[in-house]
């Protein structure tokens, strides 16, 4: 088990994303994450208020890979100031003793979005097919989300129904709340 950790070893984090959660700042966390140390602690700094969710889930498997494959690195997530949707959905796969928040840091958990039209026009078997997919869709995109409550909730006093209840009206919490929750292993 891994010891908590002090303020003072944040101080200079291995990698810094600040921004909308898009394929923009997965370039810039790539880039980061191959240039970070080898061995030691391994601190990803994120502030966001939100974005693609499945950009986010690269990102994390991005972490859960390399923890896996390189024990002699400790990677700790620090939100800071704004942890918002996807950024909560990074957060979500660092194991929770390896996750930090600043002081007053918001985080903001709420279910996946989705803005489709369905336009339903045609043969009906075609029209059936169409609705379908959406259905299927919508379902799985349903588990991918609940997959990640369960990550978040893995080791916190919450379940992940919990989570998935709170979810539905965009739930925000601080960061003092979220560590009695254990949701999160400390604030700096």
């Amino acid at each position: 088990m891994n010891a908590p950790l002090e303020a003072s070893q944040f101080r200079w984090p291995a990698i810094l994303l600040a921004g909308e959660v898009d394929y923009n700042l997965y370039q810039r966390f790539r880039t980061q994450l191959v240039a970070a140390p080898r061995e030691g602690l391994v601190v990803v700094e994120l502030s966001t208020l939100g974005g693609d969710p499945e950009v986010a889930r690269m990102m994390g498997e991005d972490i859960r890979f390399h923890s896996d494959t390189n024990p002699a690195c400790r990677y700790v997530f620090l939100g800071k100031a704004a942890v918002y949707s996807a950024g909560a959905t990074f957060m979500s796969f660092f194991a929770r003793p390896n996750r930090y928040l600043t002081r007053g840091t918001r985080l903001m958990i709420h279910e996946r979005k989705m803005d489709k039209h369905l336009h339903v026009v045609g043969p009906l078997t075609n029209c059936v097919a169409s609705v379908k997919a959406l259905l299927h869709e919508l379902e799985h995109s349903i588990k991918i989300q609940n997959e990640g409550f369960e990550g978040l909730a893995l080791g916190s006093t919450l379940s992940a129904d919990d989570l998935k209840t709170r979810a539905t009206e965009n739930w925000y919490l601080e960061a003092q709340e979220a560590m009695d929750l254990g949701l999160i292993e400390g604030v700096i």
